[in-house]
């Protein structure tokens, strides 16, 4: 593997994917840059009903990602407020290996709506370079309430069209 080209594939998320998504999300600095987690996200019993529910809903493009078949992330399309919308949360043993930015760019070759948009922390500077080297521009920004810090803080939009 090298770190620009991870041989990495997605996989529709299953529900047997949700234990091991749900320890990832439980990393304190990964939830600190992700910001905007769900109030009660160590919740593991509210975390897998719902994913669950999320999983058939037809709006929503849950992948699996792995490499060497270890899931290492996961990544989705759905749509919030009329806006088609990317995330992605990579296991942080992976960060920095380009998985992340390889996991984006197989994603958007599945779903081809544009404009397409992925809202980051002021302050996540691996989420924001992922989304350039992806196209995406930064056009605006927000601000709201960041569960994971307990504070406000702003929020870049970044958009592909």
């Amino acid at each position: 593997m090298t770190s620009n080209k991870p041989d990495i594939k997605l996989k529709p998320t299953v529900i047997g994917d949700l234990d091991i998504l749900f320890e990832f999300q439980l990393d304190k600095e990964g939830g600190y840059l992700a910001a905007f987690m769900p109030k009660g996200h160590t919740d593991k019993t509210a975390y897998i009903n719902k994913y669950t529910k999320l999983l058939a809903d037809p709006t929503v493009n849950n992948q699996t990602i792995l490499l060497d078949n270890t899931i290492v992330g996961s990544i989705a399309k759905f749509v919030l407020q009329g806006d088609t919308e990317i995330t992605y949360w990579i296991d942080k043993k992976y960060w920095g290996n380009g998985i992340a930015t390889k996991a984006l760019k197989e994603l958007l070759k599945i779903e081809t709506i544009r404009p397409i948009f992925g809202r980051v922390a002021f302050d996540n500077f691996g989420s924001q370079k992922v989304l350039e080297k992806c196209g995406f521009v930064k056009t605006r920004t927000d601000k709201g309430f960041a569960n994971a810090r307990g504070i406000e803080i702003e929020e870049y939009i970044y958009e592909l069209k």
